[in-house]
């Protein structure tokens, strides 16, 4: 199957205008006119998945590889390590990104992954009301995200409004109008203004948040007449409990 129809299909289900400018969604490594053996699907990409794969194989990532501008292309160094790999297996990579975060990602964990019903929502933000008492609220974090402990910010024990923004959405904090904001990656600084502005934020992780990138792309890759399947991707991080 040509690349360029796979790209087509992705930028229907989730348009990469809709990227934030900063973003680099869409075409990472590849050639739109060449033949693509089958798809991995993954929130990123690492040497051992570009190893395992067979030649032609396009890896659709949440991710992209490329963030800033590169000067060189150092073998020896990440990203261009990975891509002198792909290149040689004549692999691609296709990104979704901040356009999926629009599209799919934020929605599915709001309430597929949480259960909540969501109310409102904005480019990045979903909302809902109810009523919430602080350790039910945790509780419920901890157990649907996988997550052993959690770093919170200016506890309240009855919250009325949640939002939420999977990865690092902190920045996001102005346009919030709930009691409790839950995203991850959450700063220092963050914490102090949330603090000052009578805001609750619990951090769920930036991997946690987002690792359900693959299962949701696979639903949407059904109906293409290629193989695709799941890589599972390695959360960088590890939590040390004890001495």
């Amino acid at each position: 199957m040509k690349l360029q129809k796979i790209y087509n299909h992705l930028d229907k289900i989730s348009p990469f205008e809709l990227q934030e400018k900063w973003d680099n969604s869409g075409l990472i490594v590849g050639d739109l006119g060449r033949e693509v053996s089958q798809i991995v699907v993954s929130l990123d990409i690492d040497f051992d998945m570009i190893e395992e794969a067979k030649e032609g194989t396009l890896f659709v990532v949440h991710h992209p590889l490329i963030f800033d501008k590169l000067s060189q292309l150092d073998f020896g160094k990440y990203p261009s390590n990975l891509m002198e790999q792909m290149i040689l297996q004549k692999q691609s990579c296709i990104a979704l990104h901040t356009n999926f975060d629009q599209t799919h990602l934020n929605q599915y964990v709001f309430e597929k992954v949480l259960g909540f019903k969501m109310e409102s929502q904005k480019p990045f933000l979903c909302t809902t009301q109810g009523e919430w008492n602080y350790k039910a609220l945790l509780n419920l974090i901890k157990e649907k995200l996988n997550l052993p402990t959690l770093k919170v910010v200016g506890k309240k024990e009855n919250i009325k409004s949640i939002a939420l923004c999977t990865g690092a959405g902190a920045s996001l904090m102005d346009e919030v109008e709930a009691d409790c904001f839950l995203t991850g990656d959450i700063k220092y600084h963050d914490a102090m203004k949330a603090m000052s502005e009578d805001l609750m934020m619990i951090d769920i992780g930036h991997y946690e948040s987002e690792k359900f990138f693959a299962e949701i792309l696979m639903e949407e890759l059904k109906v293409l007449p290629i193989f695709a399947i799941i890589a599972n991707s390695k959360n960088p991080f590890h939590t040390e409990i004890g001495s």
